[in-house]
């Protein structure tokens, strides 16, 4: 293969795929139609010329039958006069408008038989375009339907869901954590409340024993069993204080180290 016949077929092959990009379905179809139309017309004035032509026919073959008959008439007439010259010219005369009535006549037959094959042909065209009418509208509905649908899959895979649904997805968990929180606070403001009445409960007991603590403290005397005779009230009195200051100071440190 030479190397001008594939640059042409390159060439060819281009040029064919521009059209075909190029090409419009609806454009193209009403394109068509106004070339058929255009057939219409030409076909009608066809039809209507080779009427024309048979009439015109026609009156010549009528014309020329006329006169075959009245040349008949005059070479009969002739010789009943005697004249049989003139009878002679009157039939020559009959012969050629005879002659050309006869080719009319065939004339005219092969008109009628052509524009019977026009008609037809009209009739036919006439179908066609009713045809392709109905044609090119139920195309262009499906044109614009096959386009809605694909402008709406076009639509439908520029949408990106799996980044809408991650969205959705971390709003989600984003609300579920302000919840947590929200609940989170609720509970530490009920434990905050709890605690306060069980201090204030608290309190109360400890109030009453450190009461109790100083009543005892001050002198008041328990119900004791009486004491051994060999102690001294007073040394015991100075021990018993001893002793009580000692736990104060350890109470003391006890607090502290826990605070």
């Amino acid at each position: 293969m030479g190397i001008f016949d594939r640059i042409s077929r390159v060439v060819r092959a281009n040029v064919n795929d521009m059209i075909d990009k190029a090409e419009d379905p609806e454009k193209v179809l009403e394109q068509s139609l106004r070339e058929m139309g255009d057939d219409l017309v030409k076909m009608r004035q066809a039809v209507a010329q080779a009427i024309a032509a048979q009439k015109r026919t026609e009156q010549q073959y009528q014309k020329n039958l006329s006169e075959a008959n009245t040349w008949q008439q005059r070479a009969q007439l002739a010789l009943t006069k005697g004249e049989e010259s003139l009878a002679r010219e009157a039939l020559v005369r009959k012969k050629t408008h005879g002659d050309t009535a006869a080719t009319l006549k065939a004339q005219l037959d092969g008109q009628v038989g052509q524009i019977d094959s026009l008609r037809r042909n009209l009739t036919a065209l006439e179908s066609k375009i009713a045809e392709a009418k109905t044609k090119k509208d139920m195309l262009k509905a499906r044109m614009s339907a096959a386009k809605a649908n694909q402008q709406l899959q076009n639509t439908i895979s520029s949408i990106n869901t799996n980044s809408a649904m991650s969205a959705f997805e971390r709003m989600e968990d984003k609300v579920l954590q302000m919840e947590a929180v929200s609940q989170s606070a609720g509970e530490i403001a009920g434990y905050g409340e709890d605690v306060k009445w069980a201090q204030l409960e608290g309190g109360s007991a400890v109030d009453d024993e450190l009461a109790a603590l100083k009543a005892q403290l001050s002198g008041t005397p328990e119900p004791t069993a009486s004491l051994p005779p060999s102690v001294n009230t007073s040394e015991s009195s100075q021990t018993s204080a001893s002793v009580v200051d000692n736990e104060l100071e350890e109470l003391r440190r006890q607090l502290q180290k826990d605070y």
